[in-house]
């Protein structure tokens, strides 16, 4: 079974500075029927206005993942982390017992465009960690590339939580697929372009939730980006 989450249904927040696209029910926006797919609880579009973002604010008992797709993100932290988040890298932050960081466009005359993802972990009080990781076009590109997992196989971020998470980059026309094994579902989110899913088209901000399948097959219909969650 494939549901389809289309993007003009995501909530939407427009703060001036930060203009937010919400798949899941997070702050003022509420919908019973998105709190989650299985441990994947947030993906917020995020477009955060030049000079501007996120205050120092706290965090616990969350992976959070941030993907950026243009322009760049500073992120500092209260274990004395600071770096800039740019296209191709992931950032994982497990904020555990608690973490307190902030996020700021790292332009003073271009935005920034990210993906913000949260995910539950498998277990409460962890200590608070931060990691990572830069992944050239050249491994997304026309393929799935590994890009965060429990066992950190493959060079992948390390999450606390039963979940591998892909990135890919496909020319228009192009093909993969990706075996879901039983009892396995899936999330695909699009970034940008369009694909096909089974059959199903997906366009720029959509996103779909698998059950029940044992394959997916995805064909780009324009140049695409999108993130893939193999999920328990």
């Amino acid at each position: 079974m494939i549901t389809v989450r289309k993007s003009e249904a995501r909530g939407h927040a427009n703060h001036g500075w930060l203009d937010s696209y919400h798949t899941f029910s997070f702050a003022g926006y509420y919908d019973p029927n998105y709190m989650n797919f299985r441990s994947l609880r947030v993906i917020n579009e995020d477009f955060v206005s030049p000079g501007r973002g996120f205050g120092t604010h706290g965090h616990s008992d969350m992976e959070i993942i941030t993907y950026v797709l243009e322009g760049a993100l500073e992120h500092k932290d209260s274990l004395g982390t600071g770096a800039v988040i740019k296209p191709g890298e992931i950032q994982r932050m497990s904020a555990g017992t608690g973490i307190q960081h902030s996020e700021f466009n790292n332009s003073q005359t271009d935005p920034v465009h990210l993906l913000q993802i949260w995910l539950l972990p498998d277990t409460k009080g962890l200590q608070p960690s931060y990691e990572q990781r830069e992944f050239p076009l050249a491994e997304r590109h026309g393929k799935l590339r590994l890009v965060a997992a429990r066992d950190a196989r493959d060079g992948a971020v390390k999450v606390h939580q039963d979940v591998d998470l892909y990135a890919a980059v496909l020319d228009k026309d192009s093909r993969i697929s990706h075996a879901l094994q039983p009892n396995r579902h899936a999330w695909v989110q699009v970034a940008r372009g369009s694909v096909l899913l089974n059959g199903l088209i997906l366009k720029n901000g959509d996103a779909a939730a698998v059950s029940g399948e044992s394959e997916l097959a995805i064909e780009a219909t324009a140049d695409a980006e999108f993130l893939l969650f193999d999920l328990a």
